[in-house]
């Protein structure tokens, strides 16, 4: 009994302790750098609602450290970018990061979002 006991108390201070590691990202909103070490130039956000994106187009800089932010406007979506090896969404909706080739690439919905989920798809395009 005395086992049972302890080993309830052990798993529940391991819980209030992994609770208590906070949200990395709440700290590093003061200083404007990221969790990649970069303080972000620009900030781009794209927002989802029920089988579009807010913008059919998206413009950034080659080489400009960027803040790109996903809001979920209506029903379940996330975004991708393959080219820059992005994917967020609801839980992960904010990164930093720095085009490194110029191009026009692929914004698509990551997240099975029902019939119209194949023709949720912007463009990015990265100038020089």
């Amino acid at each position: 009994m005395k086992k049972g006991i302890a080993l309830l108390v052990s798993c529940m201070l391991l819980l209030v302790l992994a609770a208590c590691g906070g949200n990395q990202q709440e700290s590093e909103g003061n200083s404007g750098i990221t969790e990649t070490g970069v303080a972000p130039e620009a900030e781009l956000v794209i927002k989802g609602s029920n089988f579009q994106f807010d913008q059919a187009e998206y413009h950034l800089k080659k080489g400009v450290p960027v803040k790109i932010t996903y809001e979920n406007e209506d029903g379940n979506h996330g975004v991708m970018i393959p080219a820059l090896g992005l994917q967020l969404d609801r839980k992960n909706n904010s990164t930093v990061v720095t085009p490194d080739k110029a191009g026009e690439f692929e914004v698509s919905c990551s997240i099975m979002c029902g019939a119209g989920h194949s023709k949720m798809i912007s463009k990015l395009i990265v100038e020089e």
